[in-house]
């Protein structure tokens, strides 16, 4: 959850890992620190952003041509400066961290009888003197690299400099992204690729179990069992104006309006193709006619996305789907059927609850993976058979927007293609589907063009602590997205329910404090629903109603209508997923929270 960078140079690198921990910080922002080595380890760190250690940074004339840094979202130990990496062991080995050790209390209480003295509560100052311990027998920072992981349980990205070795800077993975970015007589290391753009564009990314020892002159890896290994080499493609904010006041505002775009061209594969096996990789046309059933791995808003797919999948190609919360999954006695797809849905890719569930799947006879991410090489992909990479671009704000909406784009493709290969969708629907989605970008920008008024509608929910939403169908997983986005950025008491649900107990919470959000488009189930709204506005509920341009609903005392543009029949969920974001971004600034660093919170969460 953390993110990390490092770099060896000949050339000053401070610069290269504060700009690198700027573009980690969607990681977490509790603290920031760097290490460099100028003579001695050099060490800032502060509590808070990463410019305020930049400030320090500055005012000391922070300098050294091998360094290494991290920006923290807290786990184990407060948000305090020395609980803040990076974490020195006897002013000779520096090291920082992103994962989780899970046998840190086992080894602390080693160290300890050693002599060792602990100055946080961290998990990661256990790395540090580990391999300090092993270093200061033979002096050799790889193999002490290697011993030291060799006995850590858990999740782990480690960049580790030694005091006496200005030559060296040594990494080590297991079940948390790293990768190493190659320069002319330089090298890099970085949670993400967005960290060390303005270096390189060159990249490698590490396996799991990989240890490499990265030198001016070159680099050497090696696996788990410490064999020498090869790496591919990759050029990304992420471009560094899509790191910046632009026009923009915020990156969640700008992913938002990003998302006509977003959705062309994640659409964009799909008009080329049709809905054709070809869409999910050479495997694909294998694999898909095999499959009874579909089981959906994600989490949080990923989770919803696959809600969605549910509805589709069982509607339109008649096949079973069950979808599970990853964190869940992965710890249950869970029956496994070789026939069914999973598919996994992570934007990063690295969600680690997602790829342990994958794991777990496939540990208990699950045969066939389909993985749909938004970032190429990540580490769900590389281990599922099927891949589906949305076209999201990068998506810095905590709270997903783009990344959701493409996710969507994906589901219905997969769920098209298998009702076409179930002799579901014949030659007629496959257009019209087709058709819609080439419609579909235009519809959300109408949808985005109704931000005046729900910005007005922010303003009542801003003094508010408590909302409920309320959908129907397809529709009730865009409630629960609306409730998550008010809760994660707004830090405003959100339930989502099935609005038939309404009367079997949530109806106790409704009054006039209580703003009801209801997603009503003009589908099968607007009747009902508009039944269940008659149940709040008879005890005193203020609804605000989010329904189609054709839904037919009139404004009156205590009920607030905006209309999205007419019902676009089965992608209608991607169209009201846009003005929950916008009602959840208004109330947010209304209330001056940190929309793009919501408390507590970070993007990328590859820790438990």
């Amino acid at each position: 959850m953390c993110g990390i960078v490092g770099a060896i140079a000949q050339r000053n690198v401070v610069p290269i890992l504060v700009e690198g921990l700027k573009r980690l910080e969607y990681r977490g922002y509790d603290s920031a620190g760097v290490a460099v080595l100028d003579g001695e380890i050099k060490r800032v760190r502060r509590v808070g952003r990463v410019a305020e250690m930049e400030n320090a940074a500055n005012e000391i004339g922070l300098n050294g041509q091998l360094g290494i840094g991290h920006t923290r979202w807290a786990t184990h130990g407060g948000v305090t400066e020395p609980n803040a990496h990076p974490h020195v062991s006897d002013g000779l080995i520096a090291v920082v961290h992103n994962g989780i050790i899970e046998n840190h209390e086992e080894k602390r209480a080693e160290l300890k009888a050693k002599g060792y003295r602990f100055d946080s509560q961290t998990d990661t100052e256990v790395i540090a003197h580990l391999i300090h311990s092993f270093y200061v027998q033979e002096r050799d920072l790889l193999a002490a690299t290697r011993k030291a992981v060799a006995e850590l349980t858990g999740a782990y990205a480690i960049a580790v400099i030694a005091q006496d070795r200005p030559d060296l800077l040594c990494v080590a993975r297991m079940g948390c992204p790293l990768l190493i970015g190659l320069g002319e007589g330089e090298y890099f290391v970085a949670s993400d690729v967005s960290a060390i753009l303005s270096a390189t564009r060159r990249v490698i990314f590490l396996e799991e179990g990989d240890v490499g020892a990265l030198r001016r002159e070159g680099m050497a890896l090696f696996d788990q069992q410490g064999n020498p290994i090869e790496r591919p080499v990759h050029v990304s493609d992420v471009s560094l104006a899509s790191l910046e904010l632009g026009p923009y006041s915020h990156f969640m505002q700008k992913e938002i309006h990003e998302q006509p775009k977003a959705l062309a061209d994640t659409i964009e594969q799909v008009l080329d193709e049709g809905f054709a096996t070809s869409l999910f990789g050479a495997k694909a046309a294998g694999i898909l006619p095999q499959i009874d059933s579909v089981l959906i791995l994600a989490c949080g808003t990923s989770y919803y996305a696959g809600s969605v797919g549910r509805y589709w999948l069982e509607a339109i190609a008649g096949i079973p789907c069950q979808v599970e919360i990853a964190s869940e999954y992965r710890y249950r006695e869970a029956v496994a059927n070789p026939k069914q797809l999973v598919v996994t849905i992570s934007q990063s890719g690295e969600t680690l609850d997602t790829m342990e569930a994958l794991k777990y799947a496939k540990s208990l006879g699950h045969q066939w993976a389909l993985s749909i991410c938004n970032v190429r090489e990540s580490a769900i992909p590389r281990a599922s058979d099927l891949v589906f990479y949305t076209r999201a671009g990068a998506e810095i704000g905590v709270a997903s927007t783009k990344a959701f909406t493409t996710q969507l784009i994906a589901l219905f493709a997969l769920t098209a293609t298998l009702a076409k290969l179930r002799g579901k969708l014949d030659a007629d629907k496959e257009a019209s589907y087709l058709n819609d989605l080439r419609h579909l970008p235009g519809s959300v920008q109408h949808a985005l063009n109704l931000e005046p008024q729900i910005k007005l509608w922010s303003q009542q929910f801003a003094a508010k602590d408590h909302a409920l939403f309320l959908g129907r169908g397809v529709h009730y997983p865009i409630a629960l997205e609306g409730s998550l986005k008010l809760k994660e950025i707004s830090y405003i008491h959100a339930e989502a329910y099935p609005a038939g649900e309404l009367k079997h107990g949530p109806l106790a919470l409704v009054d006039n404090n209580m703003p009801v959000v209801v997603i009503a488009p003009n589908d099968t189930l607007l009747e009902k629903v508009k039944s269940n709204m008659q149940e709040v506005s008879a005890r005193g509920g203020e609804l605000f109603v989010f329904a189609d341009l054709d839904s037919h609903f009139s404004e009156s005392d205590g009920v607030h209508v905006i209309r999205t543009p007419r019902h676009v029949g089965v992608l209608s969920p991607v169209v009201h997923a846009i003005p929950v974001q916008m009602l959840a971004y208004h109330a947010a600034l209304q209330r001056g929270t940190d929309v793009d660093k919501p408390r507590n919170l970070a993007k990328s969460v590859t820790v438990e």
